[in-house]
């Protein structure tokens, strides 16, 4: 089960259908504050959070604090418009899984996805 964050419908949507190729089972949230409360409901069962950085009422900075909170090992994949550099420096040593740039493919997310549930330091 992945948790995909996003406040634009239009990404969540295609999001879901780029996990539901992959065969992952899809819950939602528009932002950090409705994320922190389905996973809370639903984290053990949860194998990662995707999640845009640039949210309204709670950014996924924010979020990802709260999440770690709830679940220290949470893996959490960031998706921003900005560039890597600028965005993992916000993240160095907070346990970040992994970084998109969005508008991110399909292969980009396989690949980030693969490596993400190949890691041995769970």
């Amino acid at each position: 089960m992945v948790l995909l964050v996003d406040d634009e419908e239009i990404v969540r949507d295609i999001g879901k259908a780029m996990l539901r190729d992959f065969g992952f089972e899809i819950l939602t949230a528009h932002d950090g504050k409705e994320a922190l409360t389905v996973f809370r409901q639903h984290h053990r069962k949860i194998s990662f959070v995707l999640m845009d950085l640039t949210m309204p009422h709670m950014d996924g900075e924010e979020a990802f604090r709260e999440l770690r909170k709830i679940d220290p090992k949470v893996k959490v994949i960031i998706c921003s418009g900005y560039n890597e550099q600028d965005v993992s420096q916000k993240f160095v040593g907070k346990g970040l899984a992994g970084f998109l740039k969005k508008p991110y493919q399909l292969q980009e997310l396989q690949k980030m996805i693969r490596h993400l549930l190949e890691d041995p330091t769970d």
